[in-house]
């Protein structure tokens, strides 16, 4: 085994590592869900029926079109295909900016009223419901975070790229940063149905 295969083959095993963190991370978040869920079916029911369907709907076409775009960058690069790897992840990026848009304005909705973590309006009302739209803030804001750093990612990427420091015969790093952004992507295939489509 060469130096190069051996570097590549311990940056991919670094990154599986670090994402198996992010999955208890995750995972952590979902089984605290699940738990409050049995306690407050009702609640959490009642919870969902307040988010806006068509934006977390929206955001799933948009995240899993991002994760196309970044697939697509990685096959890109591996043929020398230096403008088509670019524009792709360009188009990551945008999706990024897009969801983070999209979800600014249901979060400021949800604001405006007067539904947010320790809120009047949840304070006086069910507990479970107090709790569903908590973990709906930990969650969402956790992956939102999640995001923006992903967007970083990839545009340091594609300085990379445009560079030429990544190129055809060296390209772990934006394989590396691919898995991530599809971790990001699963992480709200979760999300979605648990928060949006609970009956």
């Amino acid at each position: 085994m060469s130096h190069l295969e051996k570097d590549t083959f311990g940056a991919k095993l670094g990154m599986w590592l670090f994402l198996f963190t992010e999955i208890l991370l995750f995972g952590g978040v979902f089984i605290l869900y699940s738990v409050y869920l049995t306690r407050y079916p009702k609640e959490f029911g009642l919870g969902g029926k307040q988010l806006d369907l068509v934006y977390g709907a929206t955001n799933t076409v948009v995240l899993l079109t991002s994760s196309l775009f970044a697939a697509m960058s990685v096959t890109a690069i591996k043929r020398g295909a230096k403008k088509a790897t670019l524009t792709l992840l360009s188009g990551t990026i945008g999706c990024a900016l897009i969801f983070l848009f999209i979800k600014y304005l249901e979060w400021s909705a949800k604001f405006h009223h007067g539904i947010y973590p320790n809120s009047p309006k949840l304070i006086a009302g069910p507990p479970g419901e107090s709790i569903f739209f908590g973990l709906y803030y930990l969650a969402t804001g956790l992956h939102g975070i999640h995001v923006i750093i992903g967007s970083v990612l990839m545009a340091w990427t594609a300085v990379m790229v445009q560079r030429e420091v990544l190129h055809a015969g060296d390209n772990v790093t934006l394989e590396n940063v691919t898995l991530y952004w599809h971790l990001v992507d699963l992480v709200w295939i979760f999300i979605f149905p648990l928060y949006y489509l609970i009956l």
